[in-house]
């Protein structure tokens, strides 16, 4: 386990602790014994107490046996509670970080070291996608924290570096060679964590979280996703004693405010989403079927507002497919996909719950009638995957997102006219589920059922599809004047 590192002399006459100045690399072990007090011939300090941390013997002289007691009583207390001891200079933790605050030193490692210890704490608890995003944070911030020079690595080179650095199986490895100078560099002229209380330094970094290297705007959801990692680095910081507090706590995003509305033009309606299904089918040779076994894919999104994820891990165990009406597509996990260096597996994509679920739930969603007869017939045709997935790729593997979109891409063209193909209209294959959405609510379907059904809080679907909601302030004013009575009283009278 790795924390801070401390050193500590002890002064034989009088038995005190004098710690010196921590450094970035502690080694804690609960692996102790405390020895009995032994008297030894000195004539300053005759009391010696020995005790062991992970088998490393440490030794402390004192001038009287009550000394020599009482820090071994100390020692004995830290080790009955189960306390670690640093294997160097054989302390307990709590006494490195009284120390250190009473003499107002605190361990201040380069942006590099935290980085790699940041990330070391939260490999076990994240999932693959949540690793790859806080490793991007950390290798955005860090472009503004490193020393200036003309022996400075690009920026790229930067990013890349610290992408790699921070994953916990390369510690202990040698760069691929075309890293190699600049994790050298960045090891050494990696700006300290303190000097994220430099405003200069604080505005750049909030800049790099703003700005793609080309110094354009990154979208919001880019910018959200590097600040959440940022701040989750800075609370770690705080609990660590690295900072009192995170340095950009109340600064927002300067420029446009940021929007992450749906836009309507996005959105197909009934024909075009028919016409983009079929047109799905005509990509690829027939020999391939390239197109044809993603037509049922993009009808999940389509017609039951299924996130493209969540889709890859459908089973078939999971549907419920009558010959006739609606059915029902119980959602138990998701294949989000991620480098194979982020993931446990060592393969592209993780195996994962539900978004923002706990890990045993699902979510049942109703399935119509078309998206029941558009399932069973893939089914029939395609058959399904050796773990029970309905959707892969021509070889039985895990469908790739590369795939798929390429399919899309290639479909609009061919399902939609040329204005209509050079517009955002169905971009992404996301705005499928999207249009699904927006289909629910103009149907009348409670906010909270929606919500339900698109795994979403009834929060999220007021704010991002507030503007794609058509011709209900008309009915709305109707149930209004019919819930107060209205409808039966004329104005004259109400006034």
């Amino acid at each position: 386990m790795s924390h801070r590192k401390t050193s500590e002399s002890v002064n034989a006459r009088t038995g005190e602790r004098q710690p010196s100045s921590p450094s970035p690399d502690l080694t804690l072990s609960t692996d102790v014994r405390v020895w009995k007090v032994n008297k030894v011939n000195s004539k300053r300090a005759p009391y010696q107490l020995r005790w062991t941390v992970a088998g490393k013997v440490k030794t402390a002289s004192f001038s009287t046996v009550a000394l020599a007691e009482s820090r071994r009583s100390e020692l004995w207390q830290s080790m009955r509670k189960g306390e670690a001891f640093d294997v160097d200079t054989g302390l307990p933790e709590s006494e490195l970080r009284a120390a250190a605050a009473k003499n107002n030193t605190r361990p201040d490692p380069r942006w590099w070291d935290f980085s790699r210890e940041y990330m070391a704490t939260r490999w076990r608890t994240t999932a693959a996608k949540t690793r790859e995003g806080l490793a991007d944070s950390l290798a955005t911030v860090a472009l503004a924290m490193r020393e200036d020079g003309a022996k400075a690595p690009s920026l790229e080179e930067t990013r890349l570096a610290v992408r790699w650095a921070v994953v916990p199986a390369h510690k202990g490895e040698e760069p691929p060679p075309e890293l190699q100078a600049t994790c050298m560099w960045l090891s050494a002229r990696s700006l300290p964590l303190s000097t994220l209380t430099d405003p200069k330094v604080a505005r750049d970094v909030q800049y790099r979280l703003s700005f793609k290297l080309d110094d354009t705007p990154a979208a919001v959801e880019t910018y959200k996703r590097r600040r959440r990692g940022f701040n989750t680095a800075m609370e770690y910081a705080i609990e660590a004693g690295y900072l009192d507090a995170n340095p950009l706590a109340g600064v927002k995003r300067s420029g446009a405010k940021g929007n992450d509305v749906v836009d309507p033009r996005v959105l197909v309606n009934q024909v075009q989403g028919a016409q983009l299904l079929t047109a799905v089918s005509y990509v690829g040779s027939v020999h391939r079927n390239r197109g044809r076994r993603l037509v049922a894919f993009f009808a999940c999104q389509l017609y039951a507002a299924m996130r493209p994820a969540e889709v890859v891990g459908l089973r078939e165990e999971d549907c419920y497919l009558p010959e006739t009406g609606w059915g029902t597509l119980t959602l138990r996990e998701t294949r989000p996909v991620s480098g194979k260096k982020w993931t446990d597996s060592g393969k592209r994509h993780d195996k994962r719950g539900l978004k923002a679920r706990d890990v045993n739930t699902d979510r049942p969603v109703p399935a119509p009638p078309l998206l029941v007869e558009i399932l069973r017939a893939h089914i029939k045709e395609f058959g399904k995957a050796k773990d029970g997935r309905i959707f892969q790729n021509e070889r039985g593997d895990v469908l790739g997102t590369s795939s798929y979109w390429r399919v899309w891409q290639e479909a609009r063209p061919i399902g939609l006219p040329p204005d209509k193909a050079a517009s955002p209209l169905a971009h992404r294959p996301y705005d499928l589920r999207h249009t699904c959405i927006t289909n629910w609510l103009n149907a009348g379907v409670p906010v909270a059922e929606v919500a339900r059904r698109a795994g979403n809080s009834p929060e999220v679907i007021h704010r991002r599809y507030e503007g794609c909601i058509d011709g209900h302030e008309s009915l709305n004013n109707r149930r209004i004047e019919a819930a107060m009575g209205w409808d039966e009283v004329s104005s004259e009278g109400v006034l």
